[in-house]
């Protein structure tokens, strides 16, 4: 090996390692991988280019401007305007009312509307936004959550193999234009044949055989007894056994003529107000501005930290058994997220973002290991698995959905309706940005001035526009594609690619299919089906092309491998996120998933010479 394939060799595995290790995020990883091999090509070394030629430490950040991430932009934009609309929530409730009791319908049917939703969508977002339905599911028939769980995040990756618009297609698509020779880039419809029948074969052997494989494992006890109104969402959090009515007396110096935020009552004593009563209205505690004499704070927290506030000047008021606290005002509303494995959250406290500067909203509770933390929520470092109950107004809970730190599994709050004339000039606008791409269009083209139109038609504003953009992925892929630049630039990929002919050669066209199938899907156990396409593509590449096998057949195994790889919850995040509602264990994912992977690949190695002639 030369100096700058050690280096880019180097540059790839140390942050990864530290992904897998879950010491590093995976977009500041490839930001920092784009950065080294920016700088490495400035100072003289020839990864992104010719050695000595600074002007090449540009490529570094060519991602950024690729036709695939200016896809994916306008493909988030377009999705979060029919989830705006109460489309996708439309659609997920009418197929799920046809669910009824049975256990193997309600898989199939969890597993068929994650694909399809898929189809159109990004795979995390659809896997969270048929989270809250499932366990709603479960709660109303007895199937237990770690039966339906498994299937919706499954479903949603076979469902994602089968379309373009999916990360990981849209990524290695996107490597082809860089191989050497260059290859033209894949089409919008070349993943639907191959993928569509992976898809199909995958979610019949989830319907058939879903039940036996399955875990019949008991939930966490916070969803035995989770339910979705308001007073059931504060009986599970055990709010009434923290909850507290406290009365500002006249003489109450440290409190009177003081907003709460301004008081020791949170930062200090660790005490949550969401609410005051001023002569007889109940107001949020952000509404009341200033303290009075004699207004009363409802107050969470434990004994002896609302004895530290009752020398302050605040006397407890006693109440009956039968007259229960209130804390939920006109126009407040209880929510409830759950803290995903790598959110950004992880390991800081809410105090810490300033989440209700920037969402509006408050910690009431926290749930952690079967019980509800009600004191120094604000000041409490996060975990994943933790869920928490906030307050909030009602009008920000689209806006807290739509973030992909946390997921939103419950609220108190209206759901969106169906907006049918919002609704049909969307959909309006997304047909004809299909039709132009048949026509001939290029896809980024199409996409991008269709994400234009629904800001024209003011049917978006621009902030819902750029918060609809997962970052993250933009980041992610941005970065990593100077990765397989550098590969491809200084003969890494070609080298890696040599090997692996020599291992595949025998076997023929359908040795490079499988073997780029397998590296593929082996890497997506460890390090994600959203990276290892970047890493195996270039190689895979490389390889079809000195065996004159179809460079484009052999990008689109090795994007449906990272889409279709089930056997670790490390595969896909959407794997992640349905591990703390359902009590899954790691073994779970292995039971089932390695014989979905077996059927896929089968699938795969039947469509892949029927559909690209091989």
């Amino acid at each position: 090996m030369t100096v700058p394939q050690v280096f880019v060799l180097l540059v790839l595995a140390i942050p990864l390692t530290l992904v897998f290790l879950d010491r590093l995020r995976e977009d500041v990883a490839a930001m920092g991988m784009a950065a080294m091999l920016g700088a490495a090509q400035y100072l003289g070394m020839g990864v992104l280019g010719k050695a000595h030629s600074p002007d090449e430490a540009g490529k570094a950040l060519a991602g950024f401007g690729t036709p695939e991430v200016i896809t994916l932009m306008s493909l988030f934009i377009l999705t979060y305007a029919l989830d705006k609309f109460g489309l996708t929530r439309w659609l997920a409730g009418r197929l799920l009312a046809i669910g009824g009791a049975s256990e193997r319908r309600l898989i199939g049917l969890f597993a068929l509307t994650g694909a399809l939703l898929s189809l159109f969508m990004n795979t995390l977002a659809a896997g969270a936004l048929l989270l809250p339905g499932a366990l709603e599911a479960s709660r109303r028939t007895g199937v237990k959550p770690s039966k339906l769980l498994i299937p919706v995040a499954y479903g949603t990756m076979l469902g994602g193999a089968a379309t373009y618009l999916t990360t990981a297609n849209i990524v290695v698509s996107s490597l082809l234009p860089l191989a050497d020779p260059p290859q033209e880039s894949l089409s919008i419809f070349a993943f639907t044949p191959t993928g569509g029948l992976v898809a199909i074969a995958g979610l019949v052997f989830l319907y058939l055989f879903g039940s036996r494989l399955l875990p019949d494992r008991e939930p966490p006890e916070f969803e035995q007894r989770y339910s979705v109104g308001s007073q059931e969402l504060a009986d599970t959090y055990q709010l009434e056994e923290r909850l507290w009515e406290m009365k500002i007396l006249p003489s109450s110096t440290q409190l009177i003529n003081h907003r709460i935020e301004d008081t020791p009552i949170g930062s200090e004593f660790g005490l949550t107000v969401p609410a005051v009563r001023r002569e007889g209205v109940l107001m949020s505690a952000e509404g009341a501005g200033r303290l009075q004499a004699d207004d009363v704070l409802v107050v969470i927290g434990r004994e002896d930290r609302v004895q530290l506030l009752a020398q302050m000047g605040a006397r407890v008021i006693q109440q009956r058994d039968d007259e229960p606290h209130e804390i939920q005002t006109p126009g407040m509303v209880l929510t409830e997220i759950l803290i995903p494995p790598r959110s950004s959250l992880q390991g800081k406290t809410l105090r810490d973002v300033t989440f209700r500067a920037k969402y509006g909203f408050m910690g009431v509770a926290l749930w952690r290991d079967n019980r509800s933390y009600r004191t120094d929520v604000g000041k409490t470092l996060l975990r994943p698995g933790d869920s928490l109950l906030l307050i909030g107004p009602n009008e920000k809970v689209a806006q807290l959905k739509n973030q992909q730190e946390f997921v939103v599994t419950q609220s108190t709050g209206a759901e969106m309706a169906l907006n049918h004339t919002k609704v049909g000039v969307t959909l309006a606008i997304v047909v004809t940005a299909l039709a132009t791409m048949f026509a001939g269009v290029p896809v980024e083209l199409a996409m991008f001035a269709a994400a234009a139109l629904l800001l024209l038609t003011r049917l978006l504003t621009p902030e819902e526009a750029y918060q609809a953009v997962k970052w993250r992925a933009i980041f992610l892929i941005a970065g990593t594609i100077a990765v397989s630049t550098a590969m491809v630039e200084t003969g890494l990929a070609q080298l890696i690619g040599n090997d692996v002919v020599h291992l595949v050669e025998p076997f023929g066209a359908m040795g490079v299919i499988a073997g780029a199938y397998l590296m593929s899907a082996l890497l997506t156990q460890v390090m994600g089906g959203q990276i290892s396409p970047l890493v195996v593509g270039p190689i895979a590449i490389s390889a079809a092309i000195r065996l004159d096998v179809n460079p484009q057949a052999v990008a689109v195994v090795t994007a449906i491998a990272g889409s279709v790889s089930f056997i670790t919850p490390l595969s896909h995040p959407v794997n992640i996120l349905m591990i703390a509602p359902a009590n899954y264990q790691f073994r779970d994912f292995v039971k089932s998933g390695w014989v979905l992977t077996v059927v896929c690949f089968i699938a795969l190695m039947i469509a892949v010479p029927l559909f690209w002639q091989l």
